[in-house]
């Protein structure tokens, strides 16, 4: 398959998340003001996100897919296969790419993200949304705003915010992709260390 071909693949695919959003919030009899409520997703982009004015993106997908129970495949549309081995996906969004980790149904949600590298000097308006997010850099760099605070973590650190309470942007400053691990839990459920290293007696 052509670059193109794989290109116009993925328009088509995201091309249909709009209409499978609004099936499956109208087979379950839910209104978008009662949908906004659950996701933490304003209704006005709720209804860009099924009318197609908007493309879909994992900080939007996750809490959907939780609030509908089901996988970011099946969100997504992503085909079935006969084959038993696991074929993993990427969903491409803006040069960024979502690769799920996770098929289960609720519960915290596991993708590697690969950010390529942005000159913004002034990012985009903060989001909140339901959910509790943690990252970890794999390599590269990520430019990471939590309310006021503005930090660059390389590779190896790790940052965890409640998603709802704490206005958020993350990006990549360069100068090479960042490759990350993020894991989105529900409201209130966290990352708990139940064991750690100890140090060694000098």
């Amino acid at each position: 398959m052509t670059t193109t071909d794989q290109a116009s693949e993925l328009g088509d695919v995201l091309d249909a998340v709009g209409p499978r959003l609004r099936s499956l919030r109208t087979r379950r009899g839910t209104s978008l003001t009662e949908l906004s409520q659950t996701t933490g997703i304003s209704v006005s982009t709720l209804s860009r996100l099924e009318t197609g004015q908007r493309r879909p993106a994992l900080e939007l997908l996750l809490p959907l897919a939780r609030a509908y129970q089901v996988t970011l495949d099946d969100l997504v549309g992503a085909p079935e296969t006969a084959d038993p081995r696991v074929h993993i996906r990427p969903v491409v969004h803006h040069g960024v790419a979502h690769v799920p980790l996770t098929r289960r149904v609720g519960g915290q949600l596991a993708a590697k993200v690969i950010l390529p590298p942005v000159d913004v000097v002034t990012p985009p308006d903060l989001q909140t949304h339901e959910g509790y997010e943690w990252l970890y850099v794999l390599s590269g760099r990520l430019r990471l705003i939590l309310g006021e605070h503005d930090v660059v973590l390389a590779e190896g650190e790790v940052a965890e915010f409640n998603c709802r309470t704490t206005p958020h942007w993350f990006g990549n400053p360069g100068p090479g992709p960042t490759e990350l691990l993020s894991i989105f839990g529900p409201q209130g459920e966290r990352i708990h260390v139940r064991a750690a290293p100890r140090r060694r007696q000098g």
